[in-house]
């Protein structure tokens, strides 16, 4: 049985931890387009939650757990959220974002200090499959991500 999402969320998100989370928060607006829906603070510099949002994707960015912290009883999950800065730098997951323009996406992400991890390329699947531009990225904590835009839609069948 497949529920529909409360009116104005997507049916998927993601979360993301960093180490900074707020000025992570910030470089991702910045450097690839994204507003923010919410932020919640804590501590000084300790993000409880936020919802950030590119066109109808939405990601959650968080604070990482700290070495040492106990996670408060009942949210023992908190202490295995952790930046790629964390875990030597690997990444389990992959963040996929479709933009106007993934040339000029790359262009700007490389503005703000993005590491482009493949650059702007056009990958096409065959005649029976559909052809995109896109290009990765690593973020300031080494989160992976893709952006691309459509060249060729699949034919219908």
């Amino acid at each position: 049985m497949r529920n529909s999402p409360p009116s104005g969320w997507p049916q998927a998100q993601s979360g993301l931890y960093y180490r900074d989370a707020a000025k992570a928060i910030d470089w991702l607006c910045d450097a690839f387009g994204f507003e923010v829906r919410l932020k919640v603070e804590g501590e000084p510099g300790e993000i409880i939650h936020s919802e950030l949002v590119y066109g109808g994707a939405m990601i959650y960015v968080g604070s990482a757990a700290k070495a040492g912290n106990a996670a408060e009883p009942g949210r023992e999950f908190k202490s295995r959220q952790a930046s790629p800065l964390d875990v030597g730098g690997r990444n389990t997951q992959s963040v996929c974002l479709f933009v106007d323009d993934a040339d000029a996406h790359c262009a700007q992400a490389r503005a703000h200090g993005a590491v482009i991890s493949s650059e702007p390329a056009t990958h096409d699947y065959g005649d029976d499959y559909w052809s995109d531009r896109s290009y990765g990225a690593y973020d300031l904590e080494g989160h992976s991500w893709w952006f691309m835009h459509r060249v060729r839609e699949q034919p219908a069948r």
